[in-house]
């Protein structure tokens, strides 16, 4: 198990100094700003879609902790190609396994990378990090123009 948390803290710490989708999008559609009083974590996600809803493109850009700003990275990376459906679905299955017992093992198998974050569940304070991108994103979704925040 140990090397599993290794390999984890590992892909977050790229992540973290080398974040993927990292900058603006000029052409976007939908676009959100999330903050995370509690850390201070504050993003803009720009996204474009396409006729059926599917992301096309997107970037992030702003400024928070290892946790949120790898976060971020990996959910940009995960909803690239994806519908509006299968990203608030899985953002469903990304919450459930971060606030889920952390003395029970959490079924991951569909989500990839995104399992990566399954250890935060051990520190409740840093579950906001972690989900700030994915508020974001559904507030983008939602109406194309808004603010999320983790409160």
């Amino acid at each position: 198990m140990d090397d599993l948390r290794d390999l984890y803290q590992t892909v977050i710490l790229d992540h973290n100094k080398a974040p993927r989708n990292f900058g603006s999008l000029e052409d976007h559609d939908r676009s959100a700003n999330g903050h995370n009083p509690l850390c201070g974590d504050k993003l803009t996600l720009e996204l474009k879609l396409d006729a059926d809803e599917r992301v096309t493109d997107l970037r992030f850009n702003g400024m928070g902790c290892a946790i949120s700003t790898a976060s971020a990275s990996l959910m940009t990376e995960f909803a690239r190609g994806k519908t509006k459906d299968e990203i608030l679905a899985t953002k469903e299955r990304f919450h459930e396994m971060l606030t889920g017992n952390p003395n029970e093992e959490s079924d991951t198998d569909d989500l990839g990378k995104l399992a990566v974050f399954g250890g935060v569940r051990e520190f409740p304070a840093r579950v906001k990090c972690a989900t700030l991108s994915w508020h974001t994103m559904e507030a983008a979704l939602a109406d194309g123009e808004s603010m999320a925040t983790t409160e």
